[in-house]
């Protein structure tokens, strides 16, 4: 099971921790911003009370499991088992994607921090930890264990490294050569923002090809698209600068 999904145990006043940060991080996500200091005072008591009231429950300002479970449904419903029904992986990925962008991944707590970032890059956060590559390796590996099959690139949290991984397969399509009417890439591929040859910056799903734009949902990314970012966005695209990946 996946670490975030884990009910820690019951979660109250005077107690200190990660668990508590954890609290803090999911009642911020969900709208109740509060102070994430890993303090478990009467701030963080009263906000889990008006969460609790939101949704129909008792307020006890006490963190059991079906707050608990409330509080990270976002998070559940984006790692949810989608049927393949028919769907091969590159429509798998995009279906991926799509879910995730609904629950509205972001940071909170810091830079490349929380919840959403932990999930995408193996409990790993903080300034040294940028997640674009993370979120792309997480999705594949969802559409591919949908299908009963390897992921087509191993786990990384480096762009660089899936570059140079898609190329030595020989899938990375170069964007010096690249023009939608000569080489037919699918929903589901994945771009690269190119600094130069085995360089890249950036990585991100795309959705749909156009004459001369793509589509995109990319994680630790912003408002105008840089690579250090603080959430899942939907992008349009164009093609100048782009190295892009089949799968």
């Amino acid at each position: 099971m996946l670490t975030e999904l884990i009910f820690p145990g019951v979660i109250r006043r005077g107690q200190s921790g990660k668990n508590v940060r954890r609290v803090q991080e999911w009642l911020t996500l969900n709208g109740i911003a509060i102070a994430i200091d890993s303090q478990f005072g009467p701030a963080t008591e009263q906000a889990v009370r008006r969460f609790q009231s939101d949704r129909s429950m008792t307020p006890t300002g006490i963190v059991d499991e079906a707050t608990f479970n409330l509080c990270i449904k976002p998070l559940k419903n984006a790692v949810a088992n989608i049927p393949a029904d028919g769907r091969q992986i590159g429509q798998l990925v995009v279906s991926y994607a799509r879910q995730h962008l609904a629950e509205h991944p972001r940071e909170v707590g810091g830079q490349n921090s929380g919840p959403w970032v932990r999930l995408y890059m193996d409990g790993n956060e903080g300034v040294n930890w940028p997640w674009c590559a993370g979120f792309v390796s997480f999705i594949l590996k969802q559409a591919a264990d949908t299908l009963g099959v390897v992921s087509p690139f191993a786990k990384t949290y480096s762009c660089d490294i899936l570059g140079s991984d898609a190329r030595h397969k020989q899938l990375l399509v170069e964007g010096s050569s690249f023009t939608p009417q000569a080489i037919t890439l699918q929903p589901g591929s994945i771009f690269l923002v190119k600094r130069a040859s085995n360089d890249w910056e950036h990585t991100g799903i795309v959705t749909a090809f156009n004459a001369d734009t793509i589509e995109t949902i990319e994680g630790n990314t912003n408002d105008d698209g840089s690579r250090e970012g603080y959430e899942v966005c939907l992008r349009t695209r164009g093609l100048s600068g782009k190295d892009f990946i089949r799968i």
